[in-house]
């Protein structure tokens, strides 16, 4: 799903409404494009596999996985292939100890991916359920993959930075202070969060 362009520019006018900062912001660094990804286990487990590696890297062990598994790397085919299979096609125990959480949840109707709480916070908390995949993860696929116009993963270290640069703050702000400068901009702090990303790779660039 994803939330379109036409609904993050709603949003962020209606955000930059409340504040003037935010609005200067996007003058400056201009609309964000949209960012969508699948809804659904394939995007839970490729988002483990990227885990703290390169884009090329998770690829490259995405594509391996495949190979080994199916397209898709379908939950009961991973579930059944062996530990040094997995570890060859360069998933790590960590990481298979978290697939195979996902895998499990998944088959045993522990997660339904396709049909979540309607509440966010309810959503989050299914989520965590896997290992490996703690607040922000579940919050960027919320956002990403399922469209959810509230979410705003003030957890994350671009967010605060940018967030600190649109309103002259001479320090990054905490997780707990971005939380509550964001109050203000809900329903539309997802729009806020993509631009906010935006915003960031345009000022250290």
């Amino acid at each position: 799903m994803g939330l379109s362009k036409e609904v993050i520019r709603a949003g962020l006018d209606h955000a930059s409404a409340i504040e003037p900062r935010l609005a200067a912001a996007i003058a400056a660094s201009g609309y964000p494009e949209p960012r969508i990804r699948p809804r659904g286990y394939e995007t839970l487990l490729r988002t483990i596999v990227g885990q703290q590696v390169s884009v090329a890297s998770a690829a490259a062990v995405w594509n391996r996985l495949e190979a080994r598994l199916g397209e898709g790397c379908p939950a009961e085919a991973l579930i059944a292939t062996e530990f040094d299979e997995l570890r060859a096609c360069g998933l790590s125990r960590q990481k298979q100890g978290y697939a195979r959480s996902l895998g499990e949840l998944i088959l045993s109707g522990g997660l339904d991916v396709d049909h979540l709480p309607e509440d966010d916070e309810e959503a989050i908390a299914l989520l965590t359920k896997v290992k490996g995949v703690g607040r922000w993860s579940a919050e960027i696929y919320l956002l990403f993959a399922e469209g959810r116009a509230d979410i705003w993963p003030a957890g994350d270290l671009a967010i605060q930075v940018g967030v600190g640069n649109f309103l002259g703050l001479a320090e990054r702000p905490s997780e707990p202070a971005v939380r509550e400068i964001a109050e203000a901009w809900s329903p539309h702090r997802g729009a806020v969060a993509i631009f906010t990303w935006h915003h960031y790779h345009v000022m250290v660039m």
